[in-house]
C-alpha cells in the first residue's frame, strides 16, 4: 500500500540521470571534467546576463509581493497557529540553505577577492581591502535569500492555501502548464530539481569534508587522508540520516536549534576576543558600500572585455555569476523546505522573515569571521594570504582559529558546528528529496524514502571523492539547472495567477490577514 504513495517515474528517472552523470565521470574523468568544463564556461561567458536578471527580479518581484494584497494571505486555515516558532523557524531555514558553506566561504572569502579585486582595482589596495570585505556580504545577501524564497511562494500556496497533499516543483507550476505537468514534461522538472540537488550538495560537501577533516587532524594529529575523509562524510549521513528519520520536530528542528546555538556561541567569542572595534567598524562600513553601489554590482560584467585597453577579470563569471547559478540550483529545495515549515505565516511574513534571517546571518558570519582574519592580515599578526596559498583554504581557516584564546577548544567547537551544518543541510535534503517522490506528503514523507535519499546523498559524492571528481559533479549540477531559469519564471507566474484568482473570487475577507479556503478546480 506504501510503495502506491511513490511517484515511480520521478523516484527511477531521478537515478538514472544521477547515474548515467555519475558513472561517465567515474570511469572517465578527465575527459568528463574536460566537456563538464567547457559547458560550464560556455554558459557563464553567454548567458551569464539572465543569471543577473533572475537575481534582480527574483529579488524586486518579492518585495512587491510582500507588500502587495498577497502578501496577507495565510498559510493554512484561519485558526491555524505558527506551526514552529520564529527562533527554530529560522534557525531551520538558515541551516537547510547555508549548510556549512558558510563557515568556509564566510572565514576565507575575502583573502581571493583582496588578491583578484572586482572593477580591475590594483590587488592589495585599499579599495581592495574594502571591496574584499564587502563583496561576500553582497554574494551572501538580499539577492540570494530572494532567488531562495521565490520558490516557496506558489508552493506553500497550493499546499496550505490550496490543500494540495503535494511537494512538487511541477506541481507548483500546474496554473500556467496545466495537464502538461500530468505528461513527462512533469517528471523532467522534478528530475532537473533533484539533479540539481543533489549536486549543490556534492558543492557542500567537497568544501565541508576538507575543513572538518583539517580541524580533526589539528585536534587529534590524525593525518589527513582519503580514508578519514570517507569516515567523516559517513558521520555526517548518520547523523543526518536520524534526523531525517525523526521527522521535523523530532529531529531536523532539534538539530537545527543545536547548530544555530553553536553558531551564536562561535560568533560572540570571535567577536568579544577578537578585535572587535575593527569588525564592528568594518562589517558597518560594507553595509554602506552595497547600498550605495547595489546595482552596480548586480548588473555589472564586464562588457568591454579587453577592448580599448580594458583589462578583462572574468571576476563576475568566477564569483556573481557562479553564485547565482548555485542559488539557482539550491532555490527550489530551499523553496520547498520554507515552504514545508511556513505553516500558520502569512506570505509577508515567510517573504521578509525569510530574506531578513537569510541575510541578517550571512552578514554576522562574513562580517566577524572574515573582517577578523582580514584584520590578521592587515596588523602582520598571521599572514593569511600567503599561508592558504601555500597549505589550502581549510588550513589556513583553521590556522585563523588558533589566533584566538583557548584556541584548541575553539577549533573543536568549531569543527563539531561544521559537521552538525554539514548535517542539517542533508537533513533537510533528503527530507525533501522523498517528498518530492511521494504522490502525496499529509504528514512526513514515508521512513524509508527519507532514509534512502539520506544514504544516496552521500553515495555518490563519496565515489566521485575517490576518484578526485567531486568537484565536477557540482558544475555538472550548475550546467543541468541551467533549465531552473525558466522555471523560476514559471513559478512566480503561477503565483501570481493562482492567488490572484483567489482573491478576486473570495466574497470577504479581513485584512491585514486574508485567509482562503475554497474550493479550487
Amino acid at each position: 500500500m506504501k510503495a502506491k504513495l511513490i511517484d515511480w517515474p520521478t523516484f527511477i528517472g531521478a537515478l538514472i540521470l544521477i547515474l548515467g552523470v555519475s558513472i561517465p565521470l567515474v570511469v572517465y574523468p578527465t575527459a568528463g571534467k574536460k566537456i563538464v568544463d567547457m559547458a560550464n564556461a560556455f554558459m557563464t561567458g553567454n548567458f551569464g546576463i539572465l543569471y543577473l536578471l533572475v537575481g534582480l527580479a527574483a529579488f524586486a518581484f518579492l518585495i512587491f509581493v510582500a507588500f502587495s494584497k498577497n502578501g496577507h494571505i495565510k498559510l493554512g486555515k484561519r485558526e491555524d497557529r505558527k506551526e514552529f516558532g520564529t527562533f527554530s523557524w529560522a534557525a531551520m531555514l538558515f541551516a537547510a540553505g547555508i549548510g556549512s558553506s558558510i563557515l568556509y566561504w564566510g572565514m576565507i572569502e575575502w583573502a581571493y577577492y583582496y588578491q583578484t579585486p572586482p572593477f580591475g582595482i590594483e590587488a592589495g589596495s585599499k579599495e581592495a581591502i574594502s571591496w574584499a570585505s564587502t563583496y561576500g556580504i553582497f554574494h551572501w545577501g538580499p539577492i540570494a535569500w530572494a532567488i531562495y524564497t521565490l520558490p516557496a511562494l506558489p508552493i506553500a500556496y497550493f499546499y496550505y492555501v490550496r490543500k494540495k497533499p503535494v511537494l512538487k516543483i511541477s506541481e507548483a507550476v500546474r496554473p500556467v502548464l496545466g495537464k502538461l505537468v500530468d505528461t513527462p514534461l512533469g517528471v523532467v522538472i522534478d528530475v532537473l530539481f533533484m539533479f540539481g540537488l543533489m549536486g549543490g550538495a556534492g558543492t557542500t560537501l567537497a568544501l565541508g569534508t576538507p575543513m572538518i577533516a583539517e580541524g580533526i587532524h589539528d585536534l587529534t594529529g590524525i593525518p589527513i587522508t582519503l580514508g578519514m575523509k570517507a569516515v567523516i562524510m559517513l558521520l555526517c549521513t548518520i547523523i543526518f540520516a536520524v534526523s531525517a528519520y525523526s521527522g521535523l520536530r523530532k529531529g531536523i528542528k532539534i538539530l537545527s536549534d543545536v547548530n544555530l546555538w553553536l553558531a551564536i556561541f562561535i560568533l560572540l567569542f570571535i567577536f568579544i576576543f577578537g578585535p572587535t572595534l575593527f569588525i564592528s567598524e568594518t562589517t558597518f562600513t560594507s553595509i554602506g558600500l552595497i547600498a550605495d553601489n547595489f546595482f552596480h554590482m548586480a548588473t555589472w560584467l564586464e562588457p568591454f572585455g579587453n577592448l580599448a585597453g580594458f583589462t578583462e577579470t572574468e571576476f563576475p563569471e568566477s564569483w556573481t555569476i557562479f553564485y547565482w547559478a548555485w542559488w539557482v540550483v539550491y532555490a527550489p529545495f530551499v523553496g520547498l523546505f520554507v515552504a514545508r515549515i511556513s505553516r500558520g505565516r502569512t506570505i509577508k511574513e515567510m517573504i521578509l522573515g525569510t530574506m531578513i534571517y537569510g541575510t541578517l546571518g550571512c552578514l554576522l558570519f562574513f562580517g566577524i569571521l572574515g573582517n577578523f582574519g582580514l584584520y590578521l592580515q592587515l596588523t602582520g599578526s598571521f599572514d593569511v594570504i600567503s599561508f592558504m596559498n601555500a597549505n589550502g583554504a581549510p588550513a589556513a581557516i583553521i590556522a585563523i582559529l588558533h589566533q584566538l584564546p583557548m584556541s584548541n577548544i575553539i577549533v573543536g567547537v568549531f569543527t563539531v558546528l561544521a559537521i552538525i551544518f554539514l548535517a542539517t543541510t542533508f537533513d533537510s535534503s533528503s527530507y525533501i528529496l522523498a517528498s518530492v517522490v511521494q504522490k502525496q506528503v499529509q504528514t512526513e514523507p514515508l521512513r524509508w524514502n527519507r532514509l534512502f535519499w539520506a544514504f544516496t546523498l552521500c553515495l555518490l559524492p563519496l565515489v566521485l571523492m575517490f576518484v578526485g571528481d567531486l568537484e565536477t559533479l557540482r558544475t555538472a549540477s550548475i550546467v543541468a539547472g541551467f533549465p531552473v531559469i525558466f522555471i523560476m519564471f514559471l513559478l512566480a507566474w503561477s503565483f501570481l495567477k493562482a492567488s490572484n484568482h483567489d482573491l478576486r473570487a473570495a466574497r470577504d475577507y479581513d485584512p491585514p490577514t486574508i485567509y482562503i479556503n475554497r474550493k479550487t478546480k
